[in-house]
């Protein structure tokens, strides 16, 4: 073999090394994917579900409810598993549980059972998102947090994008039963890539080249993965301001985000006049809209931050107040009389959200001490999530007691508003946190007094 051609052999083995990371990120954005798919099921199938089941809308409005219960609150414990035992583990876990618990809501014979099982899906889908941002520490530089987070975090819209007009179309010829049953096993494929793919850290995996790691930790500030420093305990990050706002922000974020896997297809048949099965072609617009702005948000901050156009902490701001600012326009859409414009206003609020949303999941990488990002992610979701799991029983509520939806969502333009003032003045620099060592902090106090 000629020393020229053993080069080549060499180049192209390195190349194909290189790209690992990009290989994760793509089962990444599938678990994301499969996991708005699956939650976005039961949105999508829920005006049968009144009439087959006769449940109500404030029984529904619980039932949509149910998931964010169980959901926010195992943000904190998915974290801190993911955290100590490992990604691997955490996400892998995850995404067998809540495949199954999709599978099983085929089987619901009323308001009782559809409700244990939103509960159960809950339970399972708590640790992705937690898991993806201590991944994305782990496995990229820096300078790639924002596109990565922006991009997995995508894959969110395109699940309800692809899932409202494949399943309304899969009810439409089958059963709302079978289809349950059929989306929810595509989980079951993506754990068995994940078992044979990932590996807990660069070093770790097998086919990966010594250019790439370094690559990556070259290229990080904190070196996550070291086994021997543990994650900081939960309740010691609320001492710190920015994780508050990071939690208070992304509350308002998702109480507006997750209008539109609830009761979106719901208020496009009962406000607009709809039929069925456009419903569901409509309905995917702004989630479509919201998939492609997203990456294309998280590239563009991080190469200002990269080419130092501005710091790290104007950067966020910048992109969380813009894209909020967008979000807004969620309160106007009810006023229009056209069906253009207010799906047109609905693209640009979910659009809005996703530019903030590119920002949010960067933060935990930003914010988190050492081998705690997944730990930080899952506070901040824990709260974030308090939106999906009381704006659905809100907006029930309020379409309830007023016969339509403008109200509900000119409430959601109220908390939007809250979420910009949060961002620009409640955030402080966004830069790791350091825990104080307690004692040079009492060695300070002593001195001091």
């Amino acid at each position: 073999m000629s020393s020229n051609f053993r080069v080549i052999i060499i180049m192209n083995n390195t190349l194909s090394a290189t790209r690992i990371r990009w290989w994760i990120a793509g089962l990444m954005w599938l678990a994301i994917a499969i996991n708005y798919i699956d939650r976005t099921v039961l949105s999508a199938a829920a005006p049968h579900l009144i009439q087959e089941l006769e449940i109500n809308p404030e029984m529904m409005g619980f039932i949509m409810a149910a998931f964010f219960w169980s959901y926010a609150l195992l943000q904190i414990p998915a974290g801190w598993f993911a955290d100590r035992f490992g990604q691997k583990k955490g996400l892998g876990i995850a995404v067998g549980w809540w495949s199954i618990a999709t599978m099983a809501m085929g089987l619901a014979t009323g308001f009782k059972s559809l409700l244990a099982l939103r509960l159960a899906l809950g339970v399972g889908e708590a640790a992705a998102y937690p898991s993806n941002a201590g991944i994305t520490a782990r496995w990229f530089p820096d300078r790639e947090r924002a596109t990565v987070s922006g991009l997995f975090d995508s894959a969110s819209k395109f699940g309800g994008a692809v899932a409202m007009p494949l399943i309304v179309w899969m009810i439409a010829m089958f059963d709302w039963r079978i289809t349950f049953l059929a989306i929810g096993a595509i989980g079951l494929f993506w754990v068995i890539a994940w078992y044979f793919i990932y590996a807990e850290n660069p070093e770790d995996h097998k086919k990966i080249a010594a250019s790439e790691v370094s690559l990556i930790r070259d290229g990080q500030a904190q070196k996550h993965g070291d086994k021997s420093v543990r994650p900081m305990k939960w309740y010691k990050l609320l001492r710190y301001r920015n994780i508050w706002a990071m939690c208070i922000g992304f509350f308002t974020i998702n109480y507006t985000s997750y209008f539109f896997i609830t009761w979106l297809p719901t208020y496009l048949v009962k406000d607009k006049g709809m039929d069925f099965l456009k419903m569901g072609m409509v309905a995917a617009l702004p989630l479509i809209c919201g998939m492609v702005i997203e990456v294309i948000a998280g590239w563009a901050s991080d190469r200002m931050v990269h080419r130092k156009v501005l710091s790290l902490t104007a950067t966020r701001k910048l992109f969380l107040t813009i894209g909020l600012l967008m979000a807004l326009c969620i309160g106007f859409a009810p006023f229009t009389e056209s069906v253009f414009m207010t799906v047109l206003l609905l693209c640009i609020a979910k659009s809005g959200t996703t530019v903030a949303a590119s920002q949010v999941w960067a933060l935990p990488g930003d914010v988190a001490p050492k081998n705690s990002v997944s730990i930080v992610a899952g506070l901040q979701n824990t709260v974030s999530n308090m939106g999906g799991a009381v704006g659905p029983i809100i907006t029930g509520a309020i379409v309830g007691a007023t016969g339509h939806f403008t109200w509900a969502l000119v409430f959601s333009a109220v908390l939007v508003v809250i979420g910009i003032l949060n961002y620009l003045f409640l955030m402080g620099n966004v830069e790791p946190i350091v825990e104080e060592d307690a004692a040079t902090a009492h060695s300070a106090v002593a001195s001091r007094a």
